[in-house]
C-alpha cells in the first residue's frame, strides 16, 4: 500500500519537485514524517487526519508513513497538507494513482477539507511549467499562479473536490489568465517632484540616478529636503518589465506579501527601514532564512535615511548586494542566495547637528565629533555608492516659488527613453537591465573614451585620489548622461558631470583639514569648468 504524489518546496526564491511518498503498515497507531520536515509539515498531521474524516473519508488506523524526497533538503511550510492527504487516500485506494502522475498538488488544508491560500505559488507555478506538470492549489492563489504562460491550473476549493477531479468524476476546465490590465496595472502615485522648491542639481543628479540604476547618498542639513526627494524617486522610475515584475513577485509571494487580489508586483519597491534594524532583517536570515529589506526593494529603492544611525556592523553587509545583486546566507546545512539587485538612496546630515557647513547655521560640533559620526561609514562602503551630492538648505525665495521645474511624468518620460536604450544596449546579457549593471568587459564595449575625456579623467584620478571602483562608477555615470542626451559617445562634458558626483567622498575624508578640502574644491572646478556646458 504505496502511493506517489507530487508537490514543491521553497529553496531561497524558487521551488524544486517533491515526491511525497505515502506508506501504510499495520501495527501501532503512528504517523511518522520523514525527509527533513520543519515543524509546521510535522504538524500536518493533525490537520490531514481532521480534513480526511470530516470529507467524508476513512482515516487509516495502523502506521502511517511519509516520506518527502529528496530527504537531504529541509521542507517547509503548509502547502504538503494536500499532497499527504491525497497520497493517503490513494494509498487506500480511493484515488486511482494514475490521476496523480500528471499534476503537482500544493495547498493547506483546514480542518473541515476547505484548501486554504498558501505562500509560494508563484515560484511553485513556474516549477511546476517546467516539469510539464498542471498545477492543482487553492482558489485564492489562482490570480497569482495565473500569470505563468503555458501552464494548466485547476483551482479546486475542497479536498473533496480534488478527489473527484483526480478520479475522473469531475470535469474542470484550466482557469483562464488573468487579463493584462489586472496582470500589469498601472501604477499611480500621490507625489510629484515638483513639489519639491529648488533643488534643481539634485533632481538633476536623481534623474541621472533613475535613468541609469545608480545608488545616491545626498548630504545635507535637516529640513533641506532629502527625505521628500528620496520618496519621490520611485515616481520617476520606468514601470517594471513583466521579468523584472516576475522576480519581484516571486520574493513578496514566498513570505505571503503579495498584495490581496494582485497578480504580480507591478511598481518598483520603495523600502525605508527605520535604522534601529538588525543584520537579518536587512540582509536576510534567521533560524529559519527570509529574505530581508535588501530582497524586498529587488528591482526598486532601498532608501537609508540617517546613515550613520545604522550600526556599522549592519551597513557592512550592504557590501556583496551593492557589487553583486544577490545575497548568500550560509547555514549549517544548506546555503540559500536571495536575489538583491536595487537602487541604494542614502541621506544623512554633514555632522551630529546638521549645520557643518551651513552659512547661515553655525556648527556646534567638535572635528572630533564630526569624523567620529562619519566613520560610520566605511571607505569601501562609500566607493559602492555612485552618485554622492550636497543637498544645501532651500532659500525662501525657492519656497515661494509656487512652480519649481519639471514633473515627475515629463522626469519619467526622459528616464524611460534613456532605460530603452540601455535595454537595446543589453538586450543580449542576461539579468542586466541599467548601465549601473554593467560590467568592467562591458565597459570596455560601450563606454570608450576619447582623448579629451581620458585626460580629463586621467587628472582628477590623480589628483583626487580615486580608486578603480570609482574610475568604473565615473564612466558608468557619464554612459547615462550622455544617453539622457540620446548621444552615441562619451564626450568630456558627460564626464566632468559624472566626476563632480564622485567627489563627496574626497569632502567627507577631509572635513579636519579645511585647507586641503578648499584646494581639492578649487582644483575640482579649475578641472572641469572648460567642458561644462
Amino acid at each position: 500500500m504505496l502511493a506517489r504524489v507530487k508537490s514543491g518546496a521553497l529553496q531561497g526564491v524558487d521551488a524544486f519537485i517533491v515526491e511525497v511518498e505515502v506508506d501504510l503498515a499495520f501495527g501501532a497507531t503512528a504517523f511518522i514524517t520523514v525527509g527533513l520536515p520543519e515543524i509546521a509539515v510535522k504538524e500536518s498531521i493533525f490537520r490531514v487526519k481532521a480534513a480526511v474524516k470530516n470529507s467524508g473519508y476513512p482515516f487509516p488506523s495502523g502506521r502511517v508513513t511519509i516520506n518527502l524526497a529528496p530527504a537531504d533538503v529541509r521542507k517547509d511550510g503548509t502547502g504538503f497538507d494536500l499532497p499527504a492527504a491525497l497520497g493517503i487516500l490513494c494509498a487506500q485506494g480511493i484515488v486511482p494513482q494514475d490521476g496523480l502522475e500528471k499534476h503537482l498538488l500544493f495547498g493547506e488544508l483546514s480542518l473541515d477539507g476547505r484548501l486554504k491560500p498558501t505562500r509560494g505559488v508563484l515560484s511553485m507555478a513556474l516549477a511546476a511549467r517546467d516539469a510539464g506538470l498542471a498545477l492543482v492549489i487553492p482558489p485564492a492563489n489562482v490570480r497569482e499562479a495565473g500569470v505563468v504562460a503555458g501552464l494548466d491550473l485547476y483551482p479546486v476549493e475542497t479536498l473533496s473536490q480534488v478527489v473527484e477531479f483526480l478520479s475522473g468524476r469531475l470535469n474542470l476546465l484550466p482557469a483562464p489568465p488573468p487579463p493584462p490590465e489586472v496582470q500589469n496595472p498601472e501604477p499611480r502615485f500621490e507625489v510629484d517632484f515638483r513639489e519639491v522648491r529648488g533643488q534643481e542639481p539634485v533632481k538633476r543628479a536623481l534623474l541621472v540616478a533613475a535613468a541609469g540604476g545608480h545608488n545616491v547618498l545626498m548630504v545635507g542639513p535637516p529640513g533641506a529636503g532629502k527625505t521628500m526627494l528620496a520618496q519621490r524617486l520611485p515616481s520617476i522610475l520606468p514601470p517594471l518589465s513583466f521579468e523584472e515584475a516576475l522576480e519581484t513577485s516571486k520574493i513578496y509571494s514566498i513570505i505571503g506579501r503579495l498584495p490581496a487580489g494582485q497578480a504580480l508586483i507591478t511598481a518598483r519597491p520603495f523600502r525605508s527601514p527605520h535604522h534601529t534594524i538588525s543584520d537579518a532583517g536587512l540582509i536576510g536570515g534567521g533560524t529559519t532564512p527570509r529574505p530581508g529589506e535588501v530582497s524586498l526593494a529587488h528591482h526598486g529603492v532601498l532608501f537609508l535615511d540617517e546613515l550613520p544611525e545604522f550600526r556599522r556592523s549592519t551597513l557592512e553587509v550592504l557590501r556583496q548586494p551593492l557589487e553583486e545583486g544577490r545575497v548568500t546566507i550560509s547555514r549549517a546545512l544548506t546555503s540559500l542566495t536571495y536575489p538583491g539587485r536595487f537602487m541604494l538612496v542614502a541621506a544623512m546630515n554633514p555632522c551630529p547637528c546638521g549645520f557643518f557647513g551651513d552659512p547661515r547655521q553655525p556648527c556646534s560640533c567638535t572635528p572630533k565629533q564630526i569624523h567620529q559620526y562619519r566613520a560610520k561609514i566605511s571607505g569601501p562602503l562609500l566607493d559602492r555608492i555612485d552618485i554622492q551630492i550636497q543637498v544645501p538648505a532651500v532659500k525662501f525665495q525657492d519656497l515661494a516659488d509656487q512652480e519649481s521645474g519639471d514633473s515627475s511624468p515629463a522626469l519619467r518620460d526622459r528616464v524611460v527613453r534613456t532605460r530603452e536604450i540601455q535595454g537595446r544596449r543589453f538586450a543580449k546579457s542576461s539579468g542586466v537591465f541599467a548601465n549601473a549593471h554593467m560590467t568592467p568587459r562591458m565597459l570596455r564595449q560601450h563606454c570608450p573614451l576619447d582623448q579629451a575625456s581620458q585626460r580629463l579623467l586621467e587628472a582628477a584620478m590623480e589628483r583626487l585620489g580615486f580608486s578603480a571602483r570609482a574610475f568604473h562608477r565615473i564612466l558608468k555615470i557619464a554612459r547615462t548622461i550622455a544617453d539622457l542626451e540620446a548621444a552615441p559617445a562619451l564626450a568630456p562634458a558627460y564626464v566632468a558631470e559624472a566626476i563632480q558626483y564622485r567627489t563627496m567622498d574626497r569632502n567627507l575624508s577631509l572635513v579636519t583639514n579645511y585647507a586641503a578640502k578648499e584646494t581639492s574644491v578649487k582644483y575640482l572646478r579649475e578641472l572641469i569648468e572648460p567642458y561644462r556646458k
